[in-house]
Order: structure tokens, then sequence, then C-alpha cells
């Protein structure tokens, strides 16, 4: 998919971070075009000059997020280190967009179904690579691990990572990443292997 320039960018990603913040407010069926256009000082119809409907901006949202996350997964996977360091960034960078991406999180686990099947197969395929990154590092830092049990801890970690928009942390961000933090790496460190 081309990326537009310029200004047409800027528009995009202002309507896709709205967007994103009202479907986890009220739900993808709970906004209309009407809403959004308001919601960034446009008419509904003028949404169409940047997507063809809401289907085709809750993919673009959910497709975006998913490659990201597998971009950076990659890169700090492809980085020189010992597998506890790999897994560190893997958990730092996991961390961060959960609590930068709150609203995001809310519209994968809730709306994901209302992508139509094309989208949502590419989002569930970027997702399983993503996992995969975790598994290779899990299974590095406890040899006998199995592929099985390494999916089953990643999942676990994300769950624990991606709590924030739904626990109502209380406290700094900075003390809520390093409890977070400690809490992933604690429980991905000390797996029992097979």
């Amino acid at each position: 998919m081309a990326v537009p320039t310029g200004a047409a960018t800027g528009r995009r990603e202002q309507i896709l971070t709205v967007a994103a913040r009202l479907f986890a407010r009220h739900g993808f069926h709970g906004v209309s075009i009407a809403d959004l256009g308001a919601a960034v000082g446009v008419s509904g119809p003028a949404l169409y000059r940047h997507f063809p409907g809401k289907e085709a901006l809750l993919a673009e949202m959910l497709v975006g997020i998913s490659e990201h996350l597998l971009a950076g997964g990659r890169e700090r996977a492809t980085v020189d280190g010992d597998a506890r360091a790999t897994l560190e960034a893997l958990v730092d960078f996991h961390l961060d967009f959960a609590l930068t991406s709150p609203d995001l999180i809310v519209v994968q686990d809730r709306d994901l179904a209302n992508l139509p099947p094309e989208p949502r197969r590419r989002v569930r395929l970027l997702q399983r690579t993503y996992v995969e990154i975790w598994v290779d590092v899990l299974r590095e830092i406890t040899p006998g691990l199995t592929p099985e049990a390494a999916r089953i801890a990643a999942h676990g970690a994300f769950g624990l990572l991606n709590s924030t928009p739904h626990s109502g942390a209380r406290g700094s961000t900075r003390e809520v990443a390093a409890l977070l933090r400690g809490m992933a790496l604690t429980a991905l460190t000390t797996l029992p292997a097979a």
C-alpha cells in the first residue's frame, strides 16, 4: 500500500488517531462516518477522500499496528546480544506500545472481528509472525521449552503488558512501566522446561 505524502498523510494520521479513540470509547458500530468527520473537523462525506469507508479505516489501523509490532520485534531480535538482552528489548518495545497506544489495544481486542476477511487474515498472519519472534527468544533462554509452551508464555506476557487500558492503572507511567516490565521479565525468564 502506497503511503500518501504531505498534508494528506497528516490528515490520514489524524483521522486514524481520532478513529482509534472513538472506536475504543464507543465501539466500531457505535461510531458513524458523521461522528468521525465531526471529531476531525470535516464533513462525514469528506472522509471518503481519505478512506473508502469505516471498514477500510479499521483495516488500515489494525494492519498498521500489526506491521509496526512485527517490524519492531524483528529489529530488536536482530540486535547482537544474548537472548536475555533481546527479551528485555522486546518487552520494553511492547510495553512502550501498550502504554502509548491504549486505544489501539482496545480496538484490536474488541473490533478485529469487524474486519473484512482478507485484512483479518493479514492481521492474524502478522500477529503470528510477531509471536514467533518471542517464541524463538524464549526457547533460547529456556532450553527444552516446547514451541507451544513458548507461545502460551508469549501470549501471557502480551496479556499482562496489554492490560494497561483495562486496569485503571494509577501512579506515574514510569511506575506502571517498571512494575509491568518486572513482572513480565520475571515470568518469562523463569519458565519451566518441558
